[in-house]
């Protein structure tokens, strides 16, 4: 059974309720709709009450180009999610910046003249290569700390459940590895009042197929629950895995996991940023513009908005401007085409997530 999330009177949250009982609340004016930039329905109390709550978890499944996150209490699911990592875009884009940083070293330097009269840079001993996450990485880490500061906004969470990852022999490395220390030292940083649990991928499996759990292993970029949102749930902490040398082992606790959860898709909208240089100069020295997410319009890219065209009613995120109309596109960033500015409604402003429901 689905589960409303209830946020209490001074801002704390609540163990969710029942989706009749919120709309019971709401009706009579007890509560009323709490805005989140994830897209849930929850709910906000106008009345003061008790704040017992029950341990509930959130489990995540960390992947290269795709990482899986499950909100899990003891009785039901609460909450699963698909989230669409930013790996691929932000790799071309640096590709891309030391391909133009390349050309413009090329551009500068005059190797006609004597090496000791060229224009190179001063040598430099304090910007060498340092012990950092490489961008891309670090853009799929802090997207996942974006969704689940969002989500501890709306559950009671008591622990949190990180997979680590290790590499098969035949492999000896895997990207996914990177980062996995520095995702936890922010856990345990930021949120100290959270359990911090981490737990082996194989561990994972075990409790996946104990659970009875469904899983995707042909395609992992198919926006469904089997991908990864199910290992995220099976991260949970509720069951342990117990053994004493020389003999069987035992599960140990209990859970009661819902494969109808409310389940999303979460992508970050791909808003290029402003370029005062482009890759191909323009004849004349009067390039176009281009990125920025601020449109002539009164709206932003990534802003949440419906527009109107021949009697149809469109709803997606700005795109793109002209000197007239605003581009809108759907969650999977596809074009449903251009709209006269003055026919366009702004129903939310950018929040930097995209969040679309899926069954």
């Amino acid at each position: 059974m689905q589960r409303v999330p209830v946020i209490s009177k001074d801002g704390t949250p609540l163990m969710p309720t029942k989706p009749s009982r919120a709309r019971r609340w709401l009706r009579d004016g007890k509560a009323r709709v709490y805005s989140n930039d994830l897209g849930i329905f929850a709910i906000e109390l106008l009345f003061n009450t008790g704040e017992e709550v029950q341990p509930v978890a959130v489990g995540i499944d960390p992947g290269k180009k795709f990482t899986g996150m499950a909100v899990q209490s003891k009785r039901t699911t609460l909450w699963m999610g698909h989230l669409k990592l930013p790996f691929d875009k932000i790799k071309k884009r640096m590709e891309q910046r030391e391909m133009m940083r390349r050309g413009r070293r090329g551009r500068r330097i005059n190797r006609k003249l004597p090496f000791s009269e060229r224009a190179h840079r001063q040598v430099r001993f304090d910007n060498r290569r340092q012990r950092k996450i490489p961008p891309s990485i670090r853009a799929n880490r802090e997207f996942e700390l974006r969704v689940f500061k969002e989500l501890i906004g709306l559950f009671p969470v008591e622990a949190v459940c990180y997979e680590i990852v290790k590499a098969s022999g035949s492999k000896g490395f895997s990207p996914v590895m990177v980062g996995q220390n520095w995702m936890l030292e922010r856990f345990a940083s930021d949120y100290t009042n959270l359990k911090v649990l981490t737990q082996q991928g194989g561990e994972t499996s075990n409790l996946r197929q104990y659970l009875r759990l469904p899983k995707e292993k042909a395609d992992k970029s198919k926006e469904i629950r089997e991908t990864h949102a199910t290992d995220a749930l099976a991260a949970s902490w509720f069951l342990k895995y117990r053994q004493i040398k020389g003999s069987r082992g035992w599960w140990e606790g209990e859970v009661e996991v819902s494969p109808h959860a409310p389940f999303a898709i979460v992508s970050r909208p791909p808003v290029s940023r402003r370029q005062l240089h482009l890759m191909v100069p323009a004849k004349g020295g009067n390039h176009r513009r281009y990125g920025g997410t601020v449109t002539g319009h009164g709206f932003r890219k990534g802003d949440f908005v419906e527009a109107e065209k021949a009697g149809i009613v469109y709803r997606g995120w700005v795109s793109g401007d002209t000197k007239t109309q605003v581009s809108i596109s759907d969650a999977n960033w596809k074009r449903l085409g251009q709209f006269t500015a003055r026919k366009v409604r702004l129903l939310k402003r950018n929040t930097g997530l995209i969040c679309k429901a899926a069954l």
